[in-house]
């Protein structure tokens, strides 16, 4: 049942249900046990009244020439049957069926019932009609008579007086209730107005704030009940802020990372027009706008990969992937440009059909991880004719310790442990490199890393030398399977 209906849902109104609804339901049940009651207790001073004249008339039974007697005198007749509101009967009959004295057609006890003398027993009846109340006693007379005899003594009333008792307790019960249930009603209105009052409150002080004013709501001026409530959307304008933080300033560092490349092929476009150019600077001037362009491609692709891997806070699709296969696919996509380079780029570890290679993850993004890596690598190894870079891929399975390992490692220049966390951040480059680059790779790859829970470690991959080498590990938890 619901008193206070509507399109969308109100906790005013939803308290009002809760309140109102058992309260209006128990009111007329509370009606029905007040009369039950009520008639219990306007019976009770006429039930005595009736058991005071059965006794009295029990008094007059007496016997006379051997034969029981009953001889009730003209006054008290009157005055048993003297009543404004009800009629009174009386009945006095010997156990064989001879009226002694009253009336004859009142209704006998219940058919089986023991005859007990010295107690009065009342019960309801019908009489001519009407309904009545009876109260009956049997008197044992053994004086004068040859052997024991049973005479029993009825009076039976109407209820007139006792309905008229009943409805005035009632009414002196009930009546207030009529004052007191709207009166109730008004009070709980009023309570849950002034209870929701915070809650209005709070919502004035969300709807005055300006768009730009993510700062915490004060959960001191709330009742306890709202305080998760406002430490949730405290929590979501946290997050709120610092996402948008992150956003203006992945925006302002990808305008600055795009306004170079772009600045070049303007340059370059505008030297290519000048009068006078022959055949080699037009050229060399092609061959710049399109190292350019080059540029400019690969930062917009690094910048959509990465706001792909950020754009949820797990992986899209799960999918069995595995790292050996992926990995050799990678290694083996990037080998023209790395025989360009001068590069010895190979692959190292577990095979795919080596037991543990299996990750449940998205192949795609797991995919561009390896990629990045792999070609970061690239990147920053130096080659010569005389000391060929080197840069291995390797997956390492522990099918037992249920671990799962990629590596990547180089015999570059490597990097230094203070810069080992900064490589991370979008758009960081380490300091005396002069390779192209957006600085979006690693980023991408700790966040796709994290994405598949996933922890990723940067150390020196070479003991002595020169050159330090960098090795990139990532190592993956892999979750149970059934024959691993």
């Amino acid at each position: 049942m619901r008193i206070f209906q509507g399109e969308q849902r109100s906790l005013f109104g939803e308290i009002l249900d809760w309140m109102l609804t058992p309260l209006l339901l128990l009111w007329p049940v509370s009606l029905a046990l007040t009369w039950l009651v009520a008639q219990n207790i306007a019976g009770k001073p006429f039930d005595r009244a009736l058991e005071y004249n059965v006794q009295a008339l029990s008094q007059l039974v007496t016997v006379q020439q051997g034969r029981p007697s009953f001889n009730l005198p003209g006054p008290a007749r009157e005055i048993l049957r003297a009543d404004d509101a009800d009629q009174v009967y009386y009945q006095v009959m010997a156990a064989n069926g001879e009226l002694l004295s009253g009336d004859r057609d009142m209704p006998p006890p219940p058919k089986g019932e023991t005859p007990m003398t010295a107690e009065v027993l009342l019960r309801d009846d019908e009489m001519r009609g009407l309904e009545v109340r009876v109260a009956y006693t049997w008197v044992q007379l053994e004086n004068g008579l040859p052997r024991p005899a049973l005479v029993r003594v009825q009076v039976a009333e109407t209820r007139e007086k006792r309905s008229v008792l009943a409805t005035e307790i009632i009414k002196g019960v009930m009546l207030p209730q009529f004052v007191i249930l709207p009166l109730a009603v008004l009070l709980v209105w009023l309570a849950l107005v002034r209870g929701i009052q915070p809650l209005s409150r709070l919502e004035e002080r969300i709807r005055a704030r300006k768009p730009d004013d993510l700062s915490p709501l004060d959960d001191r001026a709330v009742p306890m009940e709202v305080a998760p409530l406002v430490s949730s959307v405290n929590d979501l304008l946290t997050r709120l802020k610092d996402s948008i933080a992150a956003q203006k300033r992945f925006l302002a560092d990808a305008a600055h990372q795009l306004k170079t490349p772009l600045a070049g092929l303007r340059m370059q476009a505008d030297l290519a027009q000048r009068e006078g150019n022959d055949a080699e600077e037009l050229k060399q001037s092609l061959k710049q706008i399109g190292r350019a362009s080059i540029r400019a491609t690969h930062t917009v692709n690094q910048l959509l990969s990465l706001a792909r891997a950020e754009g949820s806070g797990r992986p899209a699709l799960l999918q069995d992937c595995n790292l050996a296969e992926i990995t050799m696919e990678v290694v083996r996509d990037a080998l023209p440009r790395a025989m360009d380079k001068g590069l010895d780029l190979g692959y190292d570890g577990a095979t795919p059909q080596t037991a543990g290679v299996v990750l449940e993850g998205n192949r795609t993004l797991i995919k561009e991880a390896v990629s990045n890596l792999v070609d970061n690598a690239l990147n920053y190894t130096p080659s010569s004719a005389q000391q060929p870079g080197i840069v291995t891929a390797r997956v390492l399975a522990d099918p037992f310790g249920q671990v799962l390992v990629l590596q990547v490692e180089d015999t570059g220049p490597g990097i230094p442990p203070s810069e080992r966390e900064l490589v991370f951040q979008p758009f960081y480059r380490a300091l005396g490199t002069n390779v192209d680059g957006s600085g979006l790779g690693l980023s991408i790859v700790r966040e796709i890393a994290r994405q598949h829970h996933a922890e990723i470690q940067v150390e020196a991959a070479l003991a002595a030398g020169p050159l330090q080498g960098t090795r990139i590990s990532l190592r993956f938890r892999l979750k149970d399977r059934p024959g691993t």
